[in-house]
Order: C-alpha cells, then structure tokens, then sequence
C-alpha cells in the first residue's frame, strides 16, 4: 500500500519542494496528487536537508502546496522493453502516442542505464553506410562509434537526419538486424508531422523506434527523452542482438533544459550558466554507445546539436568534441551555395574512420583517396583565400586547376539530392572522376598501384 505524504512548501517550475520524506533515495519516482485530486509522476533530484525536492513531468500547472500529496514508487524512471518497440512512437517519457496501446512486457529497465566495464568493450569496426557520399568516404560512421553532427541554427539538420534514417544500412548477413531508434527534443509540432510522414513515406516505421518532445511539452520531459531513447537501443542491441543506430536531436534543447531546471535548483552556474557537470551528464549520455563482448548487436550514435552563434567553441560541442569519436560539421556558406548536405570536409573528421574501411569493409582504396580529397580541399582553401587577395586571373595554372576542383568537389561530390542514396562504390567513384581532373604527378598521398587502376586523367 502506498503511502502519500503531505508537506509541500514551494513549487517553482517544474520543482515540487516538500518536506523530507522518509526513505526517499535519488532519482527515485514519486506518485503525486494534486489538489484536485489528478495524478501525476515525478522524479526526486535532490535530497537537501529536510527538503526533498521532485521533478513533475508533466509540469506543475494548477497544482497548489495545501492540497499536493507524494507517495514513493520505490524505483527510478523506467521503460518496458520488448521487440516490439520497433514500429512504435512514444512521447520524451517512453508513453505510446501513436493509438496503438500501451507497450506490455514482463521487462523493464532503468532509464539511467548501467556502466559498461571498459574491459568487456570490443572495439568498433565495420561501417555503416548513409548513402550520403561526404560521410561515408571522408567521414565514414563506423557501428559502436558516437559521431555527432554539428549544425547551425536554420540549417537543414533535419532533412539530414531524416535523410540518414532513411537511408542508413549495414552490409552482409547482419543487414536484416539494423534498425534506427530516433528521438527529437524540444522540436514544434509542424517538425515533428514532418518527421512521422517522412518515415511512413520511406516505408521504414517498421525498423524505427521514435521518441518525440514537443517544445510544449515539459521541459522534465526533455531531460528523460535521450534516456529512455538510449534504454530501447540497448536492449534492442544487447538482448535482440540488432545493430541499432540512434539519431538524437537536437542535443542542445536537452542540454538548455538542464541550464533551466540546473537554475531553478539554485545550483552554482558554470560556463554560459551550465550546470558544472554538463561533462559528466552528456558523458552518461555518449558513452551508451559501444559494442559489448557476447553480443552480436551494438549501438551507434548519431547526436545532433545546433551551435549557438554558428560558435563551435560554444560549451554544448565543446563538450560534446571531447568526449566523441570525431564530429559531422555543417557549413553555413555550403549551404548558402545551395550545397546539400553542407558538410565541410576540412571541419570534419571521424577517428574510428581507419579501422573500418578499406579492402575488407569498403573498398582497397578508400583511406588513399579520402587522404588525397583532404589534401586537396586544404589546397583549395589556400588558393581561394590567395585569389581574393590577387584575383583569380594572377594565379598560375596549378593554381586555377584547384579552383577548379573545388568547384566540381562542392558540385558534384558534396551536393546530393535528398532521396538519393549512392553505394559506397559510386561515391568513391565518383571521388576518382574529380580528383583525375589535376595532374597525376600532384596527387602525393596515393599509392601507384591505386593510381595505376583508378586515375581517369590523361
């Protein structure tokens, strides 16, 4: 039998504080009753004193301190777990939103997830191909790896994402276990139509698991979306053994809500007025990625933030850069150029990119090339920044062939359609076509016996 106590001495936001409860621990779940007599579940964040402070998900709207009650639940926040999440869309709290019933199963685990021991990680290989030419053969996403893409207020992030849970997949027998699980914070409701009819469109709502937090929702709410989204591709990765990828956006409205509710508790600010462990937090986060010994699945993630400012010194990727593999970084003046996706390659990197191309995952000349196309894009930038100093027509003919590469690079090679998907054999393809336009003398960081076979130039 529950036990409901009352007490309640201040509501500030979604912050219920009432008097010490006995026996709470942290992050425990609290049943409450409003005044008028409505349910409602919260989380306790803090144990201070003879203060015990509660989360309420669903906000604290028409709540009043006389008439609140809270009774222990005797667990954290969880999420019932079963294969046949796949197909379903859930609000930021893991609670169906799609008509189709409540999710019923005889498992269920804590959204905070458990540490993985360093000692039984395997280290990730093999890749996954996006069909979008710039990640695959510059910054190619490898299975276990968290590789996030950097944005840009306004910027097409989103058709990204859609474009990338669309179009993602994995090669060989494995190919039939890959599946997304998607969630979106503090999106607007016309974002979020746009991201279920997109999937229904593509014909992949069956190997999709979505989480949605709409702007209007609580901001509490925001704060449980990554973690409920990361408790489904765990299991999914670990239980079902599937290869699970999960595309989380937008990381920023997560970390803004835990500046507000972080505020709200009076905590000491840190840098731009984060919390001082907005590290450790978003650490929790990432390092839910990974590849376990004795499991055939693992979990690839894809976080996406939006740069305050276009300031990729800002804390949210500062933080973020130091803890993953390598980032996607979107270019504003790309897309202004009507360059889609605008992902800059010289910005760009990913870290795990080495171990899992070449002859036995994608192709014998895929590290050479993708150097080559580094080498030359930084070639490029040299000479533009020469020519608006000069004028184009004082460079010397070198120089005007990297111009020229530079434009057939962002023409052809960066700019694709949204629904097109390329294999990895036509971008590197396609790579070789616009790299053969310079001279084959000047291409320093490839391999004769690549050359011999690939080079399409006189």
């Amino acid at each position: 039998m529950k036990i409901y106590y009352k007490g309640a001495k201040e509501i500030s936001g979604p912050l219920l504080v009432m008097r010490r409860i006995p026996g709470a621990a942290y992050d425990e779940v609290v049943d409450i009753t409003d005044g008028s007599g409505g349910a409602r579940r919260g989380r306790i964040v803090s144990l201070d004193g003879d203060h015990t402070v509660i989360e309420v998900f669903e906000g604290t709207g028409g709540m009043d301190l006389s008439g609140t009650s809270a009774a222990l639940v005797g667990r954290p926040a969880s999420l019932p777990l079963t294969k046949e999440l796949l197909g379903r869309t859930m609000n930021g709290a893991g609670v169906p939103v799609d008509g189709m019933g409540e999710i019923v199963s005889s498992v269920e685990r804590d959204i905070n997830g458990e540490p993985i021991n360093p000692v039984s990680r395997t280290y990730p290989q093999n890749y996954i191909c996006t069909g979008i030419s710039s990640i695959d053969v510059l910054m190619t996403l490898i299975r276990g790896q968290k590789l996030p893409i950097f944005s840009g207020s306004g910027m097409s992030h989103n058709e990204l994402a859609v474009q990338i849970a669309r179009q993602a997949r994995i090669t060989g027998d494995d190919g039939a276990k890959f599946c997304i699980v998607f969630a979106a914070m503090g999106i607007k409701r016309d974002v979020a139509d746009y991201f279920r009819k997109s999937f229904e469109e593509a014909g992949v709502v069956s190997r999709t698991v979505t989480f949605l937090n709409l702007s209007s929702d609580p901001i509490v709410e925001r704060i449980l979306t990554p973690r409920c989204a990361l408790t489904a591709a765990e299991y999914l990765a670990f239980e079902e053994n599937m290869h699970v990828l999960v595309i989380m956006t937008d990381m920023t409205s997560y970390a803004e809500a835990l500046r507000e509710i972080s505020s709200l508790k009076g905590e000491i600010p840190g840098r731009k007025g984060f919390p001082g462990y907005l590290y450790s937090d978003l650490a929790s986060l990432y390092e839910r990625a990974g590849i376990v010994k004795g499991s055939a699945g693992s979990v690839t993630q894809l976080p996406i933030l939006t740069m305050p400012g276009d300031d990729i010194t800002h804390p949210i990727p500062d933080l973020t850069a130091y803890i993953t593999e390598g980032q996607i970084v979107l270019d504003r003046e790309l897309e202004a150029a009507g360059v889609y996706p605008p992902c800059s390659a010289l910005m760009s990197l990913s870290r795990l990119m080495k171990d899992g191309i070449g002859d036995r995952f994608t192709r014998e000349d895929h590290a050479a090339i993708s150097a080559q196309a580094f080498a030359c894009c930084a070639k490029v930038a040299e000479v533009r920044s020469l020519a608006a100093v000069i004028g184009e027509d004082e460079l010397s003919e070198s120089d005007r062939g990297y111009l020229r590469f530079g434009r057939e690079f962002e023409r052809r090679f960066l700019t694709q359609r949204k629904d097109e998907a390329r294999t990895i054999g036509e971008s590197l393809d396609l790579l070789w076509d616009i790299v053969s336009t310079l001279p084959r003398e000047s291409l320093n960081r490839i391999e004769d016996k690549y050359l011999d076979r690939y080079y399409r130039g006189k």
